[in-house]
């Protein structure tokens, strides 16, 4: 009998699972997008209920169209957006809260009063991260201190990262688990001693009874209820989409560098078994991997697809995200047009959480195809930034970057991507490399896979993307970048400053 590896890819915008067979092809996908719900300016929740049902729902509708049923899956594989959070009660198994998506900047104050206590350091030297709204420990102290009826069960609360909140519902309540990868991008996890850090929970008064169990990213979690797919499979791989990504792209030597061209764009670079700190901005953080702990470089840009479905949805210059290339080559260049999309602050490496959206270079003869061209040129602008901290922070020259992610469909933006990094960009066969990374960590831990060797076998390149525009041109365009990025700084600064003033 056939055998797969199923992987829940659960999104930022929208819940996918996907089939995986021995050689690494995708055998059948469902996706289904759910509610982005903004109550206030800067603020992004997601509805749990709808999170667990649309995941549901792509798993059943990946069995029913190909037929197979839940006894030919070998085993799952999760992946998940990071740092959105959930709690829920233990006893009914409901949200308190809607979930708190990574993107939302509503516990900024709360970061400013941890900063200026002075616990910057401690929180960087514990858990490699720099103190921002976007991890989840104070999403956690938000939902505590606000949520209706939040104080009066906090007994009978549980927190988790997507990944737990999607095992608990598949178990039927039986697991309360994540990985060390989602766990380090809490604000409370120290990726040196690998525990929970109660000096950090003390800071943000989270009780330590709602944090679930830390596992390794590859091995047996538990098993789902028999009735929701007819057998019960082991969950056997589970890693935050990121992370999740960098394995997928069998990135597995020190020094090795993928971009995820999703929501946002996530640049991870394996630094094997030594965790860098980083003086230019990056985070460190735990990466997924078999076997004893390993670690990487990373960073962060909060608004890279986003900004393209920003164009589709608020500005309706286009009608689905391909058009935009289409759009894009209608122009030579941007006209001097340049887009920061510091739609929710800028992350690596400036972290500037009040930076907002800046548009430079307007003049009577740009027009929307220039806007378009310069949103998507801003991703690259943004790679570029993270790149070069981590060649700093690294000492390691990076020549190629792996690309993935659904941005990476676009050609125009790969060739843009090599042109102003001067590195060769490269783009797998399956593009879907966070699910198949899940997959892979899913696989290896029962047997469906011997090996990573065995899993390298698999991995196959789609296009190779190498440098062609002139070195002295490319130096020109990141010229006009840094001014652009140098006004939503200002911008920032300027705000802070009028705030103080009142």
């Amino acid at each position: 009998m056939n055998q797969y590896i199923m992987a829940l890819d659960q999104g930022t915008t929208s819940s996918r699972t996907i089939l995986f067979d021995r050689k690494g092809t995708i055998v059948a996908q469902a996706n289904q997008e759910f509610e982005q719900i903004f109550p206030k300016p800067g603020w992004v929740e997601h509805n749990p209920e709808e999170i667990w049902q649309t995941q549901l729902q792509t798993m059943r509708q990946v069995l029913k169209e190909t037929g197979i049923d839940g006894t030919q899956i070998a085993a799952i594989g999760i992946t998940n957006q990071r740092e959105t959070t959930i709690v829920w009660n233990r006893k009914t198994g409901k949200p308190v809260y809607n979930a708190i998506v990574w993107q939302c900047r509503r516990t900024s104050p709360l970061i400013e009063q941890m900063v200026k206590a002075g616990y910057q350091e401690t929180i960087r030297r514990k858990t490699g991260l720099v103190p921002d709204a976007y991890f989840s420990g104070t999403k956690i102290q938000w939902i505590l201190e606000n949520a209706i009826g939040a104080k009066e069960q906090v007994e009978d609360l549980l927190f988790g990262t997507v990944d737990a909140w999607l095992m608990w519902n598949l178990s039927g309540g039986n697991i309360h688990a994540t990985d060390v990868t989602n766990a380090s991008r809490t604000m409370l996890y120290s990726i040196h001693t690998l525990e929970w850090d109660d000096e950090l929970l003390k800071l943000m008064n989270i009780p330590k009874t709602m944090l679930p169990k830390v596992q390794s990213s590859s091995g047996i979690f538990g098993y789902t209820k028999k009735e929701l797919l007819g057998a019960q499979i082991p969950i056997s791989g589970v890693a935050g989409d990121q992370q999740a990504a960098l394995f997928g792209q069998c990135c597995f030597k020190k020094g090795d560098v993928k971009n995820t061209y999703g929501t946002g764009c996530f640049l991870l670079m394996n630094t094997g078994d030594t965790p860098v700190q980083s003086k230019n901005g990056l985070v460190t953080t735990i990466a997924a991997s078999t076997g004893p702990v390993e670690y990487a470089l990373e960073g962060s840009v909060f608004v890279a697809g986003a900004a393209v479905q920003w164009l589709r949805d608020e500005m309706r210059m286009i009608e689905s995200a391909p058009e935009s290339e289409q759009a894009a080559l209608q122009v030579e260049d941007t006209g001097g047009v340049y887009v920061v999309p510091a739609f929710t602050g800028l992350g690596a490496p400036y972290w500037k959480q009040n930076a907002r959206g800046m548009v430079t270079g307007l003049t009577r003869g740009s027009r929307k195809e220039h806007l378009i061209r310069a949103v998507l040129e801003a991703l690259a602008y943004q790679t570029y930034d993270v790149l070069g901290a981590m060649e700093q922070d690294a000492d390691i020259p990076i020549q190629t970057l792996k690309a993935d992610g659904g941005a990476s469909k676009n050609n125009l933006l790969m060739q843009f991507q090599a042109d102003i990094t001067g590195a060769q960009v490269v783009r797998p066969s399956v593009i879907e490399t966070t699910g198949l990374g899940a997959a892979y960590l899913a696989g290896l831990a029962v047997g469906y896979w011997n090996s990573k060797e065995e899993i390298i076998k698999n991995n196959s390149t789609s296009d190779v993307f190498s440098p062609k525009m002139e070195r002295a041109a490319a130096e020109e365009k990141l010229k006009g970048w840094k001014q652009a990025v140098s006004c939503a700084l200002f911008y920032a600064q300027e705000e802070a400053r009028l705030k103080e003033k009142e």
